[in-house]
């Protein structure tokens, strides 16, 4: 950037040619391994706006700082609109003179994958090889890539309500010539990873189906009274999160089986003691990852953006 010229503007094109799923995973695992404590990330600030509210999500990584401001409009889509949009304003964090502006909506759909296969290469086993995913948008078939790039896959089950887009979605993944195929949800009984990318607001599946040693990971929600997996599921496995505090104020899967008494939150263990070693996968029970996404993931990818030596 220079004063003439302004922050450099990067479109959703510029972003996916410059940063891979591959590549975004890593940066995520990157910033894990050197350190970082995703619970000194700043909270995510939540304000009403209009109709529907806005997200604030700052953060600061090294040489850089950076929000994302994401609107939520639930009458978008009946307006042909998305229901949420959002830029990202990065900045150099001496200064705090913005550098970029990035298209922010695809920084969600790159680092949320991201950060559950960061989370799912440690919890799921190495041999995992059927892979159930419930949901059929754009974050769905982004954990698809996302996971085909860390297990060798040989079964892909999608999960939706509506046929149309399960065939839409089995399509696209066949396009990319992962073995995809329609499914049901009785199929988490025989999955090795199961992905839960919806809006549901209700478990998708009975969690006693799910196997010992399988990884299950839900990420289609950041409110604390929503949840796509049952108590008795998250009561029986190892639960894995980003970061206590945040999935204890926005995780409706974890605070809800809190309040169910099937959770004990002192059993909840932060992703940086599974990327350090200092909790391991169990094979005598399931392994849950909840993510609820966090400022850091944005930030972590949005500088491998204009760093691309990172």
């Amino acid at each position: 950037m220079t004063a003439d010229t302004g922050p450099q503007w990067y479109s959703a094109a510029d972003i996916t040619a410059r940063i891979s799923p591959g590549r975004a995973r890593r940066l995520i695992q990157q910033v894990l391994q050197s350190g970082f404590d995703p619970a000194s990330d700043p909270e995510r600030i939540n304000s009403p706006a209009g109709a529907g509210h806005l997200l604030l999500m700052p953060s600061v990584l090294g040489d850089w700082a950076g929000i994302k401001v994401a609107s939520v409009a639930p009458d978008n889509p009946a307006r042909g609109l998305p229901r949420i949009q959002a830029t990202y304003l990065l900045m150099d964090a001496q200064t705090l003179t913005t550098q970029a502006i990035l298209q922010g909506s695809v920084l969600t759909t790159l680092r949320t994958p991201a950060m559950s296969a960061v989370a799912a290469d440690t919890l799921a086993a190495p041999e995992a090889g059927h892979l159930v995913v419930f949901g059929t948008g754009p974050q769905a078939l982004a954990h698809i890539q996302a996971f085909a790039d860390i297990r060798a896959l040989s079964r892909i089950s999608v999960v939706g309500r509506n046929p149309a887009k399960v065939d839409a979605a089995v399509v696209e993944a066949r396009s990319l010539g992962l073995p995809a195929d329609p499914g049901t949800a009785t199929e988490a009984a025989e999955a090795d990873i199961i992905v839960c990318a919806t809006s549901a607001a209700e478990p998708l599946f009975d969690g006693p189906l799910v196997k010992d040693g399988a990884c299950v990971v839900a990420m289609g929600s950041h409110e604390a009274d929503r949840r796509e997996l049952d108590s008795a599921l998250m009561g029986r496995s190892l639960v894995v999160v980003e970061d206590i505090g945040a999935a204890l104020r926005e995780a409706g899967d974890v605070v809800m089986s809190i309040d169910d008494g099937a959770l004990d939150r002192d059993a909840l263990v932060p992703i940086r003691d599974v990327i350090t070693g200092a909790v391991t996968r169990a094979d005598d029970r399931p392994n849950v990852f909840k993510g609820v996404g966090m400022s850091w993931q944005d930030l972590a990818v949005a500088r491998g953006v204009v760093e691309p030596e990172l």
